[in-house]
C-alpha cells in the first residue's frame, strides 16, 4: 500500500463509504483512502440495523431541518440507487402507534412534523384504533400514525455497492486494518496501523462510527465528549407470523431523552419478521460478547467515571432503565412482552431463534446529558462526525453530500469539479434540493 494520500476516511460504515464515493466523483485527481478495522464495509451498526428507510415524521422541523432533508430526500437517493443496482427496495410503510392518550398526542405531534417535513396527505395519516382495527385486526393500539411512505431495503448490500462505485473511481479500501494512532508532524497525518504501519494523509475524515469518539481524541478534537455504548439485541419470529401484520409496528418511546429503545415489530425486505432492538449498556463498541466486554470493563468505566458519563451512569433513572435493558437480555419474555401490548396474539414460547445483534453508540457531554444529535467537530486538518445515530442509513447519502459541501464552504478541503455527475444525481443539485 502507498503510503502518501490527500483524504484518509477512517471508518468504512454507510457514512464513511457514501462520503468516499461522492468525494471520489468531485476529486478524480486526489488519493483517497479508506480504512476499516473490519473484513468489510458496513460489517456493524451499518449492516446490522432493521434496514428501515424513515420517512422524516420523527423530525422538529424547525431544530432539525437538515437532519429532516437528509431522511426525506434519503429516501428517494436509495430507492433510486436500489433499482439501479438490482437490490430489494419495497415501500411497504410503517406504523407507529399509541398505548394511551399521551402517546397519542405524541403521534399528533409527528403528523404535523411530517407534512412540515415534506409528506404529503397520501403519505401519512392518523387514525384512531377503530379505523386501524380495519387495516391491521391483530394490532392493540388506542391510535396509530400510519406512514406510507416508509421502505424496507439492504443496506450492507447498498454500501457494498457504494464501495465498488467509490472504487473504481480511484478510491482504495483497506480492511482488517485498524487505526492505532494520529500524531501531526509537520503539515500532515502520521497514521499508525495496527501498531506497526505508517502512512500520511493531509486531510482526515473520521467516521468510525463506534470508535469515532476515541480516534477524536486521539486527534486532539472533541475531549469534552465521552461515549457510551448499547447492544440491540433481535428475536426471529416463526414463518406463522409473517403475515401476522402488513407492515413494521413501532411504538411510541416512553423514554425519549435516553437511548433506549422500546423494541418494534420488525418485518424486513425479505418478509421475514423479528422483535427488537432492545439496548443494553455494554463496554466497548463490539460488546457482542462477554469476553469483549470482559476485556473493556476496566478502562471504559474508568473512562466513564472520569467525564461527563458519571453524571449518567449515577442518574437513578438512567440506572433503573438500564436494568431493564439488562433484564430483556437475560429473559427473552421480558422484552417479547414489550410488543405483546400491542401486538397480543404473539407466543413467546413459539419464538426461540436471536437475530443479529448491533451495537449503537451514544455520546455524553460534560454535563451528563445524551447528545441527541449529530456532532461536527474539527480543525483546518480534520474532520470527525461524532453521533451519527440520526438520519442514520436513512439520510447517509445527502448527509455525505452535505459533508462534503460543508468541506468545500469552509475551505478545509477543496473539490475540483463541485458540479459534477455523481453516477445517477448531480451534485450541485443534491445541494440545492437541501436547501444548504
Amino acid at each position: 500500500m502507498r503510503r502518501d494520500f490527500d483524504v484518509v476516511i477512517i471508518g468504512g460504515g454507510i457514512l464513511g463509504s457514501s462520503i468516499s464515493y461522492f468525494l471520489s466523483f468531485l476529486n478524480t485527481t486526489k488519493k483517497i483512502l479508506v480504512i476499516e478495522q473490519a473484513h468489510s464495509v458496513a460489517f456493524h451498526t451499518s449492516g446490522r440495523n432493521t434496514g428501515k428507510v424513515h420517512a422524516p415524521y420523527l423530525y422538529n422541523p424547525e431544530k432539525k431541518k437538515m437532519f429532516a432533508k437528509a431522511a426525506f430526500h434519503g429516501y428517494e437517493m436509495w430507492e433510486e440507487y436500489s433499482r439501479l443496482k438490482n437490490i430489494p427496495f419495497k415501500k411497504d410503510g410503517v406504523i407507529e402507534v399509541a398505548l394511551d392518550q399521551k402517546g397519542t398526542l405524541v403521534l399528533e405531534k409527528y403528523l404535523k412534523w411530517g407534512k412540515q417535513n415534506g409528506l404529503q396527505e397520501n403519505d401519512i395519516k392518523l387514525m384512531d384504533k377503530e379505523e386501524l382495527k380495519k387495516i391491521e385486526p391483530e394490532i392493540k393500539c388506542e391510535s396509530a400514525l400510519y406512514v406510507y411512505k416508509d421502505g424496507s431495503t439492504d443496506y450492507s448490500l447498498l454500501t457494498g455497492e457504494v464501495m465498488n462505485d467509490s472504487k473504481n473511481n480511484g478510491t482504495n479500501f483497506v480492511f482488517d486494518t485498524k487505526v492505532t494512532n494520529i500524531k501531526k508532524t509537520s503539515n500532515k497525518w502520521k497514521i499508525t496501523l495496527d501498531g506497526e504501519h505508517e502512512i500520511f494523509a493531509n486531510f482526515i475524515i473520521n467516521t468510525a462510527g463506534g470508535e469515532a469518539i476515541d480516534i477524536a481524541h486521539k486527534a486532539g478534537i472533541a475531549e469534552k465528549f465521552t461515549d457510551v455504548h448499547f447492544r440491540g439485541e433481535y428475536w426471529k419470529a416463526p414463518k406463522e407470523y409473517n403475515n401476522l401484520t402488513k407492515t413494521s409496528v413501532y411504538s411510541v418511546p416512553e423514554y425519549p431523552d435516553y437511548p433506549f429503545l422500546d423494541p418494534h415489530w420488525i418485518i424486513r425486505v425479505d418478509g421475514n419478521c423479528e422483535i427488537g432492538p432492545n439496548a443494553v449498556p455494554v463496554f466497548s463498541p463490539y460488546g457482542y460478547n462477554k469476553t469483549e466486554n470482559i476485556k473493556e470493563f476496566i478502562p471504559k468505566t474508568l473512562e466513564m467515571i472520569m467525564s461527563g458519563a458519571r453524571k449518567a451512569i449515577f442518574d437513578k433513572q438512567f440506572q433503573e432503565l438500564a436494568i431493564n435493558e439488562i433484564q430483556s437480555s437475560m429473559s427473552k419474555s421480558s422484552m417479547i412482552n414489550r410488543v405483546k401490548r400491542f401486538l397480543p396474539k404473539i407466543d413467546a414460547t413459539k419464538i426461540t431463534e436471536k437475530g443479529t445483534a448491533g451495537i449503537r453508540s451514544s455520546v455524553i457531554n460534560q454535563e451528563g446529558k445524551f447528545v441527541p444529535d449529530v456532532i461536527l467537530e474539527g480543525d483546518s486538518m480534520s474532520f470527525h462526525i461524532l453521533n451519527y445515530n440520526s438520519p442514520g442509513a436513512t439520510g447517509a447519502l445527502p448527509f455525505s453530500a452535505y459533508v462534503v459541501n460543508y468541506l468545500n464552504n469552509q475551505g478545509l478541503f477543496t473539490s475540483e469539479n463541485v458540479d459534477a455527475q455523481c453516477g445517477t444525481w448531480k451534485f450541485s443539485k443534491i445541494i440545492e434540493k437541501l436547501g444548504i
